[in-house]
């Protein structure tokens, strides 16, 4: 991954109802609120076959997505483990609060060598613990599994309950302990519900804990060690074909070194698989690159294991010793390069060796005898430095050919979808006959709109595309459009992109990291998005080939880039003098040389602005989008001079025009990304896709002179009077898409229209002379842009009806933003 009042509105179809094409819709309000469209199908046409694993899901422990989320453990901080490694305000004790004396110790007397904590509990003393959220959740007539490691040389008591602020949840335990570690366990049957609760273990004499955990005795499939029901359901039901797994960032971040004592336990590691196998007490720490710990209690053996009971392929993504996200170091050690080669190969022999060899031994032994189904395995995640990930790449793929040639080995290509670093690393994989590529990206929603056509134009011949992580920037249902979009050019696209996945997966609504995420979260509760339904309609109505097609499009009323201008700042301090904005027939529009007051410009961000010395000057070096504007929004066709000098911080500078609003502008970032590359970035509705990317920095004290060329929707950029770049923004964010696919199981064709406009389409559709039967099931998601679900409203829902008037020729009209699906059946 990289930076960056609703109305309820559905239809009211029943699965039952016979409806004519224009009753599904209310009528529009004025004529002009439909427009026209055409669909013309080919059903003898050659489209792309389509695999069954087209479509997946990405887990990464990201917004509490694993402890607190999918791993039904409700311990927080359940082996005193926590660390300022994992976050700054974090002690052993975070989530734990004392009555009497405890203490965490780190000695000889720990549990075992790679859980190198433990509590000290004094005699008459007790711990207890809060959970996740608002606590523990438990619900009335359902059993809780609770587990302690414990020491007591001379003998104690402990007393185990649970219990919220009205009182008691469930009939205390005792455990009588005696001796060195042992592991103790209790049943618990909850008497009323709680979302408050808390789990208290109190001792008569001194002893010491580990491992302090509660389990619902309901998890997924009823698995050991398993997952949250709720959770793993609702990712079940999108029928994904792939589970791809760790990460994202937890991959490609921190030391590549071991938890070990040669090592010095270090605790911000990579995610290494090794560490997340065998017994739970057994398995590393680490820290998070999210900002919080990592228990491991969730690990490669569960990842495995849900894919398989989900009846989807795993893919698992391990690092190549070249960091991302922000770090960019490649590592130089060939020893460590080498063990970590070695370990991808005893990674997949884990997953599907016998039962016989060393590793298939070990997953043997935590319960699967069987092999689990590994085909495919991703090296690197976002590498920004394409030319030393590549190097480190083929050394991986070499190896893990030269032992296991049925293997698919996955590379990357940065973490955007345009730039110096996307094509050098699209250049290398090309030229590496590299079999599938991983492509990451962020846009706002009309990018998606725009791009419908970008894997058109791709090598049918050359590798295919993985594409790993998207997202629209928002979980409104406008965004769940723009992805709805989208992803008909995907599926128009199956012989090249064979694989794809939303990200990020989970948020817990109380630690969110990032935004948008498709399933959200607390302890009590979780729903799907609206990204969620869009992505569980196409899953589950895929197909098995693309029946070719074509459509007419919506009239381009688009005009020339118009709009004020601005200066902005991220996360850094800049001086800004000599602005002027000059017509295309030569007159001034504006000139300030900051000799006065600022009383031209307007501050809409943040930070702090002031004249000094002649200079308007961003004084905060901490804060993000300061932007102030000034102008008109209705100029068009300008040139743009300013001259801008870095103070201090991080990045560089933010020079905006085109600017409509705070949600809707152009900026070119100079010095962005922590001062590693430079951009022109779009923000449409306040999310931001990027048209332009180059690597660069901005140097501190350093004056530029910067000038912006609008003409028509054509911009030029210079930098210090040296044409830096150009782009022509004419692409059109289509509102109407379509896709056909055919399922031979049933002999379905399926049209999946989407119409992300606010008139609704009245559409002609031309079936290409194929036999059909006269009934279509229909599914329809249909809302307000702005809608959101949550967890008491969701207004993004499907609605399942029947249409009767299918013919070879018959006209449809798709609501007003709406994603419909209709099943037909071929005769």
């Amino acid at each position: 991954m990289s930076r960056t009042t609703r109305t309820r509105w559905r239809l009211g179809l029943t699965a039952t109802a016979l409806l004519t094409a224009v009753a599904l819709v209310p009528a529009p309000a004025h004529a002009e609120a439909v427009t026209d469209y055409e669909i013309t199908v080919d059903p003898a046409g050659t489209g792309a076959e389509i695999d069954d694993t087209m479509y997946g899901v990405f887990f990464e422990d990201i917004n509490r997505a694993a402890d607190g989320g999918l791993y039904a453990e409700l311990v927080q901080n359940r082996s005193f483990e926590y660390s300022t490694a994992d976050n700054g305000s974090y002690t052993p004790l975070t989530s734990w609060s004392v009555d009497g004396t405890a203490q965490v110790v780190n000695d000889a007397g720990r549990l075992n060598e790679r859980n190198r904590n433990y509590l000290s509990l004094a005699a008459g003393s007790s711990v207890t613990n809060v959970g996740y959220n608002t606590g523990i959740r438990v619900e009335e007539g359902k059993r809780y599994d609770f587990s302690v490691w414990a020491r007591a040389e001379a003998g104690t008591t402990l007393t185990v309950s649970l219990k919220d602020a009205a009182g008691t949840l469930a009939s205390t335990r005792q455990v009588a302990v005696k001796g060195g570690w042992v592991k103790y366990k209790a049943t618990f049957t909850a008497t009323r519900t709680s979302n408050r609760g808390r789990l208290t273990v109190a001792a008569t004499e001194a002893a010491a804990l580990d491992m302090v955990s509660l389990f619902p005795r309901e998890t997924y499939k009823n698995q050991p060690n398993g997952l949250r029901k709720d959770l793993a359901e609702k990712i079940a039901a999108l029928k994904p074909g792939f589970v791809r797994f760790p990460g994202g960032c937890l991959v490609n971040t921190g030391s590549m070194e071991d938890y070990s004592e040669a090592s010095g336990w270090q605790r911000k590691r990579s995610y290494q698989w090794k560490d997340t196998i065998g017994p739970v007490e057994e398995r590393a720490t680490n820290a998070n690159f999210w900002g919080y710990n990592q228990s491991y209690g969730l690990g490669y053996y569960e990842y495995f294991r849900f894919s398989e009971d989900i009846g989807a392929m795993p893919l698992p993504v391990v690092p190549a010793l070249v960091t991302g996200c922000g770090q960019n170091k490649a590592t130089d050690d060939e020893a460590l390069l080498q063990r970590h080669i070695q370990d991808t190969l005893d990674l997949i022999e884990f997953a599907g060796g016998p039962a016989t060899s060393k590793w298939g031994k070990v997953r043997a032994e935590m319960g699967h005898p069987k092999p689990f189904h590994l085909t495919h395995i991703g090296v690197g995640n976002e590498e920004n430095l394409p030319n030393e990930f590549f190097a480190r790449f083929q050394k991986f793929r070499a190896a893990i050919e030269a032992k296991y040639p049925d293997i698919t080995v996955i590379s990357n290509s940065g973490p955007d979808d345009a730039g110096t670093t996307f094509d050098t690393a699209w250049k290398l994989n090309r030229e590496g006959n590299v079999d599938m590529v991983d492509e990451h990206y962020y846009n706002n929603p009309q990018w998606f709109l725009q791009n419908n056509e970008r894997y058109d134009s791709y090598d049918r011949n050359g590798p295919k595309v993985f594409l790993g992580e998207y997202a629209s920037q928002g979980n409104a249902w406008k965004n769940g459009l723009a992805e709805a979009a989208y992803m008909t050019g995907l599926e128009r696209n199956a012989d090249v992109v064979k694989l794809a996945s939303y990200a990020p997966l989970l948020a817990n609504e109380d630690y969110v990291q990032w935004r948008p995420d498709m399933i959200w979260f607390n302890n009590r509760a979780s729903w799907g998005s609206a990204n969620y339904e869009v992505q569980k309609l196409f899953m589950n109505n895929i197909g098995d080939r693309v029946v070719p097609s074509t459509a007419t499009g919506t009239p381009d009323t688009s005009g020339p880039i118009t709009g004020a201008i601005g200066l902005s700042t991220w996360a850094t301090s800049a001086a800004y003098d000599d602005v002027k904005v000059t017509a295309a027939d030569g007159a001034t529009l504006l000139s300030d040389d900051f000799s006065g007051d600022a009383s031209k410009w307007t501050h809409t961000g943040g930070g702090s602005w002031s004249i000094q010395d002649g200079q308007y000057v961003q004084t905060d070096a901490a804060a993000e989008n300061t932007m102030v504007q000034a102008g008109d929004p209705n100029w068009h066709d300008y040139d743009l001079h300013v001259k801008a000098t870095k103070k201090s911080g991080k990045e560089g500078f933010l020079v905006a025009f085109g600017v409509k609003d705070t949600g809707n502008y152009y900026w070119w970032n100079l010095g962005g990304w922590n001062n590693t590359q430079s951009a022109v970035e779009q923000a449409a509705d306040g999310g931001k896709g990027t048209l332009i990317t180059k690597a660069g920095s901005i140097e501190t004290g350093r004056a530029y002179d910067i000038d912006i060329k609008v003409r028509g929707r054509q911009v030029t950029l210079y930098l210090d009077g040296q044409e830096w770049g150009s782009f022509t923004d004419d692409k059109p964010a289509e509102p109407f898409r379509q896709v056909v696919t055919e399922d031979e199981r049933t002999g379905d064709l399926i049209v999946k229209v989407v119409n992300a406009q606010s008139s609704a389409a009245r559409t002609a559709i031309d079936l290409g002379g194929a036999e059909v039967a006269s009934r279509a099931r229909v599914t329809t998601l249909a809302a307000a842009p702005e809608d959101v679900n949550t967890e008491t409203d969701t207004p993004v829902t499907p609605v399942t009806s029947t249409f009767s008037g299918v013919a070879d020729r018959f006209t449809y009209t798709f609501p007003e933003n709406s994603v419909t699906f209709l099943r037909i059946r071929q005769r």
